[in-house]
């Protein structure tokens, strides 16, 4: 028995513009369109489409749209529509539900429930224009107290350190999950930015061997690609134990989608999948974990800082401390808003807690425990513009991952197929067709357009408030004030209401 599913989009096709040239039928990798050659017409399949908007986009006359299909249901606040298709399309195949990018529930945004503080009278604001405002953020772990002899030298030995020119930095996208085109131009825009990229866990592929200095290489519970020569091509070394996306679940990349060139860099032999396990199995403790950061600090002779990237979940204020106590330099919290190139829908959409409320724990738990110099602080988990960034700053971050925006600026239409990989902007695929579409000069000129107007707008923001540095901003939770909060959420947030 096969269970009807209403599709979820019409491609609407102009007849009175359409000239059947066929591009459309070209471009589209999920056989939405083809050519009839009885009438000699190109028609489409709307029950295929995603809303990639890669046919409108690319039709020379304008002759197409999307719009969503609109097929009514009995009204049933408990029953949706959404939960009566994925029955039945579970009923169908009698898999896993999978998903793509951040969690789409309609939970609350604190960001948009947070407002920024501006100086007046007594405490001028700055002209960015015309006064220097400083940015460059620094990563590591910081000495308690620093001593300097007589003539200036400084006698205190400096544990490990990175230092990138903005607090924004390209989050964990693994060659295979994204293309080598799409990782390419993020690393040619974070060695243009000074910032850094982070390779996932696929490994160091050797087309990147020029931005070794701004890479940022990941050592997953699966170890692809791990060796002494991985750790050297890069800025820091990140343990991941949790995903936003999908805390306590593992990774999965399908076996085709493994070809040459991931199998030569994940070192995993070509069709088969590449799974990481949901726990490290050498980590069941935290001085199990203590022993990996130390045996990394070892493999690099003690010059490159260890971080360690965990989901944020319900006592993340615990764990971090833990994480910091174990060694870690850098401590990396991921917010259930993050995006993933598959995870299972059930997962995705009801664990984890919002990268806002994980952060401002953590921080503050560090802080009371006297350890917040130990380690510095990295979260991610859908950022989507400046004001975001200075309010995480400000709650206690020192930097922020990008992932979903870096995309969106390279061409992402957020179809949410990734886990198909057939991304029709040569983004989320391995099909040698469609990564072509994508250019990574030109992808990444659009991301470093995108972070160049971001830090002009932090400093706009920074100046309005009077501060020219963000070292003075970070962890100033005095310049936030929440709206339309309950007193629980701006206890844990730290901050007040606007008008106190």
């Amino acid at each position: 028995m096969t269970h009807y599913i209403p599709r979820r989009f019409t491609v609407v096709r102009d007849k009175d513009l359409c000239v059947n040239c066929g591009i459309c039928v070209k471009e589209c990798a999920n056989e939405c369109h083809y050519f009839a050659e009885s009438s000699k017409k190109v028609l489409s399949v709307s029950d295929n489409c995603v809303a990639c908007h890669r046919c409108v986009a690319t039709c020379p006359k304008g002759a197409l749209r999307i719009e969503k299909y609109v097929c009514d249901y009995r009204d049933n606040a408990n029953w949706t529509p959404q939960y009566q298709q994925e029955i039945c399309r579970q009923a169908n195949t009698g898999s896993t539900l999978l998903s793509a990018m951040g969690n789409p529930q309609p939970y609350p945004v604190y960001w948009d429930k947070i407002l920024l503080n501006a100086s007046q009278v007594t405490n001028p604001s700055i002209d960015p224009l015309r006064e220097p405002m400083e940015i460059r953020t620094i990563l590591g772990s910081r000495p308690e107290k620093i001593e300097v002899e007589k003539k200036g030298f400084l006698k205190t030995k400096m544990p490990p350190q990175v230092m990138i020119e903005t607090p924004v930095m390209f989050s964990a996208m693994s060659f295979g999950s994204i293309s080598m085109n799409a990782q390419k131009a993020l690393a040619i825009a974070a060695k243009e930015l000074g910032t850094l990229f982070n390779t996932g866990e696929g490994g160091f592929h050797s087309a990147l061997s020029d931005y070794s200095g701004c890479a940022v290489v990941q050592v997953a519970s699966g170890r692809f690609g791990v060796h002494k020569d991985y750790f050297e091509n890069s800025s820091f070394i990140e343990i991941k134990i949790g995903q936003g996306a999908k805390p306590g679940i593992g990774g999965h990349l399908p076996g085709e989608k493994v070809n040459k060139e991931v199998s030569n860099a994940r070192m995993i032999p070509v069709g088969s999948d590449a799974i990481s396990p949901a726990p490290h199995h050498d980590i069941y403790s935290i001085e199990d974990l203590r022993q990996l950061i130390w045996s990394l600090k070892q493999a690099t002779d003690g010059k490159k800082p260890v971080a360690v990237k965990i989901a944020a979940v319900h006592n993340i204020a615990a764990i971090a401390s833990g994480v910091a106590r174990a060694g870690a330099d850098i401590v990396v919290i991921d917010g259930f808003r993050g995006g993933t190139g598959a995870a299972p829908t059930r997962i995705r959409d009801n664990v984890g807690i919002p990268i806002e409320l994980a952060l401002a724990a953590a921080d503050q738990r560090l802080r009371d425990e006297g350890i917040r110099s130990r380690v510095s602080l990295v979260v991610s988990g859908s950022f989507r513009c400046s004001s975001d960034i200075v309010k995480a700053v400000a709650l206690g971050a020192d930097a922020c991952y990008i992932a979903t925006a870096a995309l969106i600026a390279m061409g992402c239409h957020m179809c949410r197929t990734c886990h198909t990989g057939k991304c029709n902007w040569g983004i989320a695929t391995q099909r040698p067709e469609l990564t072509a579409r994508l250019n990574p000069e030109e992808a990444a000129a659009c991301v470093v357009n995108l972070v160049h107007a971001w830090n002009h707008e932090i400093k706009e923001i920074m100046g309005g408030m009077g501060i020219n540095s963000i070292d003075s901003l970070r962890g100033n939770r005095l310049m936030l004030r929440g709206i339309g909060l309950s007193e629980k959420e701006l206890s844990i947030l730290g901050i007040k209401h606007a008008g106190e």
